[in-house]
């Protein structure tokens, strides 16, 4: 008795705990559709047992609609169990990696116009070393906007494979893993890439000169665009007079900036000037739109503010000790003119 009494306590938080496994489900990072255990590719041709496509690419027009099928291979040794959807994709806030929204996260674009076929609408089996085909189709609102729209298939793992705490509540965690699906509406396209709020902040050592001040620099880039853009970053900087204080050439991000995203960026300055008034500046561009050439900036001055802080403490101190020894100086003084002004009276 004592033992049901304790499982019917127990039932509303392991219900609680179930509500939360699926609300902290994380985003599933999209930069390779294989976990290992299993992956999710757009179906090979007919007769081929590799797919020649590392995502699904697709253009339709607005009202329009594409067929294709995204393929489940299962590489362990025992069944799994799939939930398979379809969602829309982001770049992380800080740093910019491709992900994909989870499961209790509505899309609310390219992953709202797939409709994947009536066997999938539940739960989808792979046996043991085997592969599932799941056919899908993309219906183009006839509202589409013109322009690329990101997303991708993701099967989610019904299986909870560890737990995780998340303050006073233990959960339960699943993976799911995605392919990138990249899907162009025709029309006018306009790439826009912008740079904003470019900003230091620096760690001046304690001994100026003697060791390297350290410094960061923040920026955010923004595509205003409405077509996918893979950013490359130039970062320099001058000191007084014109005088280049740091010099990083344009590079390549390797990472895609989706249309409409935001994210913030670093880049660490390991030997930035420790007296100078400097101004910093980032120029972005892309490759495949060599017109694109923004660029922001921010200035700053360099000031080794530990060893300032500590002269002024040692500059304060010896005044003070200066202003005592002046007074005990005095004191004497003071002491013996006491008795000459009794003696004057």
């Amino acid at each position: 008795m004592r033992i049901r009494t304790v499982v019917r306590s127990l039932l509303p938080a392991l219900s609680g705990a179930l509500v939360l496994l699926v609300l902290l489900l994380p985003a599933a990072p999209a930069r390779a559709a294989d976990n290992g255990t299993w992956g999710v590719f757009p179906t090979p041709p007919a007769g081929a047992s590799v797919t020649d496509r590392a995502y699904f690419f697709h253009q339709g027009a607005a009202g329009t609609t594409v067929s294709d099928s995204a393929t489940i291979v299962n590489s362990s040794d025992r069944e799994l169990t799939f939930r398979v959807f379809a969602t829309d994709a982001v770049n992380t806030p800080s740093g910019g990696a491709f992900a994909l929204l989870p499961v209790q996260t509505k899309p609310k674009d390219v992953g709202a116009w797939v409709a994947l076929a009536p066997e999938a609408a539940a739960t989808v089996t792979v046996p043991a070393r085997g592969r599932k085909d799941v056919p899908f189709t993309v219906k183009v609102p006839r509202d589409a906007v013109p322009g690329d729209h990101v997303g991708g298939i993701v099967a989610l793992n019904t299986e909870v494979e560890g737990v995780r705490k998340e303050g006073k509540v233990q959960v339960g965690v699943q993976r799911q893993v995605g392919a990138r699906m990249y899907f162009r509406v025709p029309g006018p396209l306009t790439p826009g890439l912008t740079v904003e709020d470019v900003r230091v902040t620096r760690g001046a050592p304690l001994l100026p000169w003697v060791k390297d001040a350290r410094a960061t620099v923040t920026y955010t880039l923004a595509n205003r665009g409405n077509v996918v853009v893979e950013p490359r970053v130039a970062v320099s900087a001058e000191g007084l007079f014109g005088r280049r204080v740091l010099n990083r050439p344009a590079r390549d991000l390797k990472l895609v900036l989706l249309p409409g995203q935001r994210i913030e960026l670093t880049e660490p300055w390991p030997d930035a000037p420790q007296l100078d008034w400097v101004s910093v500046k980032v120029r972005a561009g892309a490759a495949a739109y060599p017109d694109l050439t923004p660029d922001a900036g921010t200035d700053f001055v360099a000031v080794p503010w530990p060893a300032a802080g500590v002269l002024l403490v040692l500059a304060g101190a010896g005044a003070t000790l200066l202003v005592l020894h002046r007074r005990r100086r005095g004191t004497p003084e003071e002491a013996l003119s006491e008795p000459d002004l009794a003696a004057a009276r």
